[in-house]
Order: structure tokens, then C-alpha cells, then sequence
């Protein structure tokens, strides 16, 4: 699956630009729809911690009421879809990077152009879209040539590592590749209790994007092939799949029940040397407070493996919901466009949060702060956007890949069968939505 390059960056960031030789204001801006409230499901996660604690000034400055309901990963989708079905009362879409052609195909959310024309007066002339990393703003946001969400809460997959276990067992530094990881750094920090790595593979979207497909893409493998048919039987995938079977030596038992929060648990106490983590996890292992391992945490770029380095990509936008009357969906890009601004992006990474702006790592000082921040720039620049496939099916796809890459870590099922499973079940769904009968692009 190859993602259409969006063409309409430029377009956004000119039409944002519009009136702004007249003075603009937030406040003024927001004026009309003072005593509005917007309703948003936020996550239990760091960055929207810090743009919860970020609001106040919102809602002082506009008279805009941001009501949020706070759900953990797991029953985020669950209870939007329901909303939106439903006609309910959610304002603002929280969208993952996988449930954007979801949400766009049912027309759940407006384009951004289309919220920009409606509202010419609120659109901020220093919005600049081109600040937004292009990899993150095209693949969270946009779909099928049109952005509809602007980029929040955004990660790549780093490496973590205890620098401190690293060193008293004879290393210098991270590894660079998976299978240094696995051949030598394995076998040296696995003993006494503790463990050279975790990879969070719980029965959840986890196991899909946090553990199947981090093993596809450094292999040379992937999900689909050009034809929208799976390669997951592909010598590349396989060695992908079988890598990490085998990479299971050396992580703690029972990891196929681990999630985000036993993972990095586990990093903080001591027990496990190595993780490969999203972005915003960094402030939870640098924090005395939650981590006893603090003064030894080092980050780098996930390692490479035959096909290069392919870190992990994922991270959300906030879209206008269309179901929102026009006071509603005013309100809700005027909050939208404030928490994703360059003027407030330093404050969310201060904070904890993970800004898509480039202007927002530009100060060499925070990279000595942030030990992330290079890492994370990296990824950015060079990543996979199509790290798991973002088509509308995806959701129902997931539920498979959970299922037998669960099997196939616990042994239930071989490598080459459980692969096979997946593949012909994911073709069934793409098959009913009409991808083979021309019904449906192969590229979105």
C-alpha cells in the first residue's frame, strides 16, 4: 500500500494566510461564540495531560467551554463511533492514524478547507501549515487528498535504554541493529532477574502495531503487496515474524499480556534493559517520581534491520466533527487550531506532550532537556506513514492480526500458518469492501 502524497498543503497554509493584513486576535476571533461548549474524548496518555493542564488560558481568553470525557486507548474508537452513529454530542474527533479513512468515509468530519471557508474570520494567519512535519501532518490527518485533522499527541517508536545496565555489562551504547540486539546484547543483559528487552504485545491494538507490524517493516516485509493482496507470506515478512520469535528469549514471560503501561513499568523499575516505546512515554521514565531508573535512561532510534531503520509511526489529529451545529464546529477549530499551534507548541512539550511542529525542536537546548528529541526528528523525516495500512477496514482487519500474532507468540500456531490465517481473512474483508472489483482505490 503506497500513500498519495497530498497536494493540498499549500492550499490550507495560503487560504489560513487570508485577512492577514488585518490585525487578528484570538479573543476577537472567539468573540461571537463565548458561552459555546465542545465535547472531546481525550486519552489517558501524557500529552493530553499537559494540553488539559494548557486549557484554562483557552477557555479564559475565548469564553469557549472544552468538555472532555477521558477514556483509555482501548474504548476510544468504541464510543466515538457510537456517537457519531447516533447524531450524539462529541464536537471535536480524536482520530488515530488507522481510523482516519474511518472517520472520512462516513463523513463523520469536515475537511479543513471546507472549515476554513465556512469561517474565513477564525482562521489564525499564523496557522502555517508547512511547519507541520509533512510526514505526520499527511499521514494523521489527510486522506484522499484532503487534510482533515491537524496533528496532536504524535509519536515515533524510539529506543530506550538503560545506559547503566548497558555499561556494567561491557557495551557503550545502544545496538544498531535488531539483531545485534538480539545476537549480542540478549544473551549479556539477560540474567539475575532482568531482561535485555519487552516488547509490548498485548491482545489489543498493541499486538497489531506495537509488536506485529514493528517486525514487518525493518525486514523488508509489510501487510499488503502492490496489489492489495498480503505479503505476509513473503520471505521478508516471515523473517520479520520469525525474528521476533525468537527475540522472545530474552523478554520477560508472559509479554503477550504486556501493554504501555507494564512495558514502561518495567523499563522504570530496573527489570528490563531495552524497550522500543512511542515518543510520549519519555516524562514517565525521566521522572524521579515514577522512575527509579531516571539518571540512566538513554534514547535512541529504533534499531535497523535488513531492509534499514523503519521505526514505528502513530499519534492522532483533531477533526470538526460534522454533526456539530456552526457555533459548535466554530468553536471546536478554534480550540483545535490553539492546541496545535506553533505559538503553544514549546509549552505542550514542556509539559509532556509531543508537538508535530518543526519550529518546536528548532532551540538546541531542548534537545539536551528532551533527550528524545533527536531520535524523534530522525524518525520523522525517514519513517514508514503506511506503518499499518489506514483504509476504512483497517478496524476490523486489527482484530485478526491481535488474534494469530497472539497465537503465534504463545506457540499455538506456526509462524507460516498463523501468517497465512491473517492473510486470507484480511483479503476476505478487502474483498467484501470492494477493493478488488474496482469498486475501491488501492491507494488512499
Amino acid at each position: 500500500m503506497k500513500l498519495r502524497i497530498l497536494a493540498c498543503t499549500t492550499a490550507l497554509a495560503a487560504s489560513a494566510a487570508t485577512g492577514a493584513m488585518a490585525e487578528w486576535s484570538l479573543k476577537e476571533a472567539a468573540a461571537p461564540y463565548a458561552g459555546t461548549t465542545v465535547d472531546v474524548i481525550f486519552l489517558t496518555r501524557p500529552g493530553y495531560d499537559a494540553i488539559k493542564a494548557m486549557l484554562p488560558a483557552f477557555e479564559e481568553e475565548t469564553g469557549i467551554k472544552v468538555n472532555i470525557t477521558d477514556h483509555p486507548y482501548e474504548n476510544a474508537l468504541g464510543e466515538q463511533v457510537r456517537d457519531f452513529v447516533a447524531g450524539g454530542d462529541l464536537d471535536i474527533a480524536l482520530i488515530d492514524l488507522v481510523w482516519i479513512g474511518n472517520f472520512a468515509e462516513n463523513e463523520w468530519i469536515l475537511p479543513l478547507e471546507e472549515v476554513q471557508a465556512k469561517f474565513p474570520d477564525i482562521v489564525d494567519p499564523a496557522l502555517d501549515m508547512d511547519d507541520f512535519f509533512p510526514l505526520v501532518l499527511n499521514a494523521f490527518g489527510g486522506w484522499n487528498g484532503k487534510i482533515y485533522g491537524l496533528p496532536f499527541d504524535n509519536y515515533s517508536g524510539l529506543l530506550f535504554y538503560n545506559r547503566c545496565m548497558l555499561e556494567e555489562a561491557g557495551f557503550d551504547g545502544p545496538p544498531e541493529t535488531w539483531q545485534e540486539l538480539k545476537d549480542v546484547y540478549g544473551p549479556a543483559l539477560t540474567k539475575d532477574g532482568k531482561y535485555a528487552f519487552a516488547l509490548q504485545s498485548k491482545r489489543n491494538e498493541t499486538q497489531s502495531a506495537d509488536s506485529f507490524a514493528r517486525m514487518l517493516w525493518p525486514f523488508g516485509g509489510s501487510f499488503l503487496d502492490a496489489d492489495f493482496r498480503s505479503n505476509l507470506l513473503s520471505p521478508e515478512s516471515q523473517a520479520g515474524l520469525q525474528f521476533r520469535q525468537e527475540l522472545m528469549a530474552y523478554m520477560p514471560d508472559g509479554i503477550v499480556a504486556w501493554d504501555h503501561a507494564e512495558t514502561v513499568n518495567a523499563f522504570a523499575q530496573g527489570d528490563v534493559a531495552m524497550i522500543t516505546e512511542w515518543s510520549s512515554f519519555y516524562t514517565t521514565m525521566v521522572d524521579p517520581a515514577t522512575s527509579r531508573v531516571a539518571d540512566c535512561v538513554g534514547v535512541a532510534p529504533e534499531p535497523a534491520g535488513p531492509a534499514g531503520r523503519k521505526p514505528a509511526l502513530g499519534g492522532f489529529s483533531l477533526a470538526v466533527a460534522s454533526q456539530a451545529d456552526e457555533a459548535e464546529q466554530a468553536a471546536a477549530y478554534l480550540f483545535i487550531q490553539w492546541a496545535t499551534s506553533a505559538a503553544n507548541a514549546r509549552e505542550y512539550l514542556e509539559r509532556g506532550g509531543v508537538p508535530a511542529r518543526q519550529s518546536a525542536y528548532a532551540d538546541p537546548a531542548l534537545a539536551e532537556r528532551f533527550r528524545f528529541i533527536p531520535a524523534l526528528v530522525e524518525s520523522w523525516q525517514e519513517g514508514v506513514p503506511e506503518f499499518r495500512p489506514r483504509f476504512a477496514e483497517w478496524p476490523e482487519i486489527t482484530e485478526i492480526v491481535q488474534e494469530f500474532g497472539t497465537r503465534m507468540m504463545m506457540g499455538e500456531i506456526s509462524i507460516e500458518d498463523g501468517a497465512r490465517e491473517i492473510g486470507t481473512r484480511m483479503e476476505a474483508v478487502l474483498e467484501r469492501a470492494g477493493y478488488y472489483s474496482g469498486d475501491k482505490p488501492l491507494a488512499q
